[in-house]
């Protein structure tokens, strides 16, 4: 944990968070095998575990046009049999509570960083926005074998007390020892939301002198892509690398804070190694 020393302020949440319930890594199995979608029956003991480093680089806040970089470790578990199902990495940390072979439903949660005069001088003025926690539902159905759908719907706490949503389309397909991946996004968020991040009161903008008034309202914040390829170099070992590009959309694009100090166009690059064993029964 010595490295967190080094971080930026506003990172550090993101990796104790990360550390804490971080889960895996994009991977799929063969989406033309059963084990993908059908349950396998779980051992009584045994457990694998992958522990995963990762590598991230994204805006520093949202709206932002600076990028920010952070790498933090996470782990995950899974019974002994038990199928590794597909996920990709912009997904939130999901725990299933119904599963069938083509449909899931559960809880989500996910972090988003705050946005903070010290990581970028040009915001003097603007209040400091926390960093902020999103639990929420989630559910997400495979109409066929190598195509999923998934839906987010999460509530901000500490930064912000908005909601929020998350639609995802995936096209996921094997070839030989790499799983690649690639669908549109669509992000959503109520008033509360966009005020907290693309918003400017009076008084900041008062204070800022580079920035007028404005009150945005919710509906579409950005819309965009996402990609990622893993590769199994075995049945321990295995790499992701990946990809988003978002474009602010809407009052979110249209706020002052976007076109003065940011940038409608939002990326985050991303890679990982990971490495599984089986541990004996707890």
């Amino acid at each position: 944990m010595a490295c967190l020393d080094r971080l930026p302020r506003p990172l550090i949440p993101t990796a104790l968070v990360a550390v804490l319930l971080s889960a895996g890594a994009a991977r799929a199995a063969d989406p033309s095998v059963a084990p993908l979608f059908s349950p396998e029956p779980i051992a009584s003991a045994g457990w694998i575990v992958t522990l995963k480093v990762n590598a991230v680089a994204g805006p520093r806040f949202p709206g932002s046009d600076e990028l920010g970089a952070i790498a933090y470790p996470s782990v995950s578990f899974r019974r002994v049999g038990e199928p590794r199902r597909f996920s990709t990495p912009d997904d939130g940390i999901s725990f299933g509570l119904y599963e069938t072979p083509a449909f899931r439903a559960g809880i989500v949660g996910r972090y988003v960083g705050g946005r903070y005069f010290e990581t970028d001088r040009r915001l003097f003025g603007l209040d400091d926005v926390k960093w902020a926690v999103e639990p929420g539902l989630f559910v997400e159905a495979w109409p066929v074998s190598f195509l999923r759908a998934r839906a987010e719907l999460r509530r901000g706490i500490n930064g912000h007390d908005g909601f929020v949503a998350d639609l995802g389309l995936d096209l996921v397909q094997r070839f030989g020892a790499f799983t690649a991946s690639i669908g549109p996004r669509l992000a959503l968020g109520d008033g509360r939301f966009t005020r907290a991040y693309f918003g400017v009161t009076p008084g900041e903008a008062f204070l800022n002198g580079q920035v007028t008034p404005y009150r945005p309202s919710g509906g579409i914040t950005s819309a965009g892509v996402a990609a990622a390829l893993t590769y199994d170099w075995s049945e321990r070992w295995s790499t992701t690398v990946h990809a988003t590009y978002r474009r602010l959309t809407g009052d979110a694009a249209d706020s002052p804070i976007v076109r003065r100090f940011g940038s409608e166009n939002q990326v985050t690059l991303g890679a990982s190694a990971s490495y599984s064993f089986v541990t004996a029964g707890w």
